[in-house]
């Protein structure tokens, strides 16, 4: 059940001061279009279910599952059986810059099943299950333990995100040299988002046609260039959108935007509301 719901913006509610929430669902509950900052994971364990997510119908067999990232617009339809429903507070994973190289799983909703990888498969089943276990534990390490396994599974989806791009384009990078100097120009968009980064201008210091560049990036992220940098900013703008001593321009300008109009569309576009309209929002939720 959504119980804080504001336009298409949920809040999710943590009990008992944890970042944590698991539901053990059997309702049959539609959950209309709604976006939030949590990170969201689903596993049905008796019959199937059916997610949308950004656009996309994801049909999940029994015990398959489903990561969908934070701010990501879905909606489920109402459907017998029986669920884990998993969610946690983003910020724990987002603002550590040494998981900065898993955030690119949140590019999209991941579908984990026995035919794409039957090891992450395994794995990820059985890191939900003892998310399950440690949800319901009176362990004060509980919540540790929870993100320790969940770290686990995202670094063994991108673990496979990368063999998957690496095979894809393994004629087009020349060798490790080339893939270490990929890498290389990855961590240098992900600390300098904020600023302008012209496609030609990284290609160029990559070494590469701004073709060819875009063509590796978006095997290499599952999203094109621009959309990649956007996605740094909106979250950017996000963290920095809670702060209330900051005006949305001020926000704006330091995410990276070159404008407020830019910014205005790009933010509605991603989170469905405008910048002011999440500030609200946060407010709102701050004080319920």
């Amino acid at each position: 059940m959504i119980k804080n719901l504001s336009g298409d913006y949920e809040t999710v509610e943590y009990e008992n001061q944890r970042f944590v929430m698991l539901y053990d669902n059997d309702e049959i509950e539609e959950y209309p279009t709604h976006w939030h900052n949590a990170v969201e994971v689903i596993i049905p364990l008796h019959n199937g279910f059916t997610v949308t997510a950004g656009g996309v119908d994801y049909h999940l067999n029994e015990k398959e599952i489903i990561i969908i990232p934070p701010g990501e617009l879905h909606s489920m339809p109402a459907q017998e059986g029986r669920r884990i429903i998993f969610q946690c507070d983003n910020s724990i994973i987002s603002d550590v810059p040494a998981l900065e190289a898993i955030v690119p799983v949140f590019s999209e909703a991941f579908h984990i099943t026995p035919t794409i990888s039957k090891e992450l498969y395994i794995l990820s089943r059985k890191s939900i299950l003892d998310i399950y276990s440690e949800y319901y534990s009176k362990s004060s390490l509980s919540d540790v333990r929870i993100y320790l396994c969940l770290i686990k599974m995202l670094t063994s989806v991108r673990e496979y995100q990368l063999t998957q791009a690496a095979d894809a384009f393994s004629g087009e990078l020349g060798g490790r040299d080339d893939t270490r100097k990929f890498s290389m120009v990855m961590k240098y968009i992900n600390q300098n988002y904020m600023y302008e980064i012209p496609l030609e201008k990284i290609a160029s210091i990559a070494g590469y046609s701004k073709y060819h560049f875009s063509r590796i990036f978006k095997k290499y992220n599952n999203v094109s260039y621009i959309q990649y940098i956007n996605s740094k900013r909106i979250k950017a703008a996000e963290r920095l959108l809670i702060d209330p001593n900051l005006s949305v321009t001020e926000v704006a300008m330091r995410a990276g935007f070159a404008s407020l109009t830019t910014f205005n569309r790009a933010f509605k576009k991603a989170k469905n509301c405008t910048p002011t309209e999440f500030k609200t929002l946060y407010k709102i939720s701050d004080h319920t």
